[in-house]
């Protein structure tokens, strides 16, 4: 793993914790990698029941690191390394066949909330934040969100946050469908470790089976990741998404 990701094994649940609070989990290129590799390596191993992701106690994450953003943005390329990286992990959530949990803490902004879409059950701190302000960077959903979100939430409610970018709170959040249990602030990876040792305890053909009747079939997920990626390259390289940019890193330098 990168020294920004971690994966752990105990108790039959791989604990997949990204780990760069510095800069809020802002997620790398390397980071990407990493957890798609964790994902994909428990497929095949019966010793891994249950997958949990967390961004430890403070923050989930910030999205995906926004140099690299606009590194992509001005290249002249097809979206580089970082994209292609991105949509491996989205493919990886996409074909995971174990049951998926998240702990989050803080903020989870863009891609932080859209994998969100992807997991079985997710635990949230009550102080904890979702956003996806993609528009406001002249840019599209990506994350297989614009099929998942109306799915889980309504079109109303997911054209409201994939569309305008409003942010919801926890609290908002599980009524909108997307997170299953509010806690107090800092217990969420505790309360997640427990739900997963719940399904663990249950049998594990029937829990895979009956996960597989639930979730849409990995090939549409992957076709509309698919195609949110190429549109979201091509709005990188756009105007609209390049002004936006510049924009945010001229305020982030006063």
């Amino acid at each position: 793993m990168t020294g920004h990701v971690t994966a752990t094994d105990g108790d039959q649940i791989r604990i997949i914790a990204m780990r760069r609070p510095e800069k809020k989990n802002a997620i790398t290129r390397g980071m990407y990698r990493a957890m798609s590799d964790a994902i994909d390596g428990a497929q095949n191993d019966p010793a891994i029941r249950c997958i949990l992701i967390t961004g430890g106690p403070d923050v989930f994450t910030a999205g995906n690191d926004l140099d690299d953003f606009l590194k992509d943005g001005t290249s002249g390329g097809s979206g580089g390394s970082r994209a292609s990286d991105a949509v491996a992990f989205l493919h990886a959530l996409a074909h995971n066949a174990k049951p998926l949990i998240a702990a989050v803490e803080g903020i989870a902004i863009g891609i932080g909330t859209t994998m969100l879409f992807h997991c079985d059950h997710v635990v949230a701190g009550r102080t904890a934040t979702f956003s996806t302000p993609f528009i406001h960077l002249g840019l599209v959903p990506e994350g297989g969100s614009s099929l998942l979100a109306p799915q889980t939430m309504g079109h109303q409610r997911a054209f409201a946050m994939l569309v305008m970018g409003r942010t919801l709170g926890a609290e908002e959040a599980r009524e909108a469908g997307f997170v299953t249990t509010v806690v107090a602030p800092g217990e969420a990876e505790a309360e997640a470790g427990k739900v997963a040792r719940e399904i663990c305890a249950l049998p594990a053909e029937a829990v895979a089976i009956s996960r597989k009747l639930l979730k849409p079939p990995p090939e549409e997920l992957t076709r509309r990741i698919d195609q949110e990626a190429c549109l979201f390259a091509e709005r990188l390289r756009s105007e609209e998404a390049i002004a936006a940019f510049q924009a945010f890193f001229a305020r982030r330098k006063e």
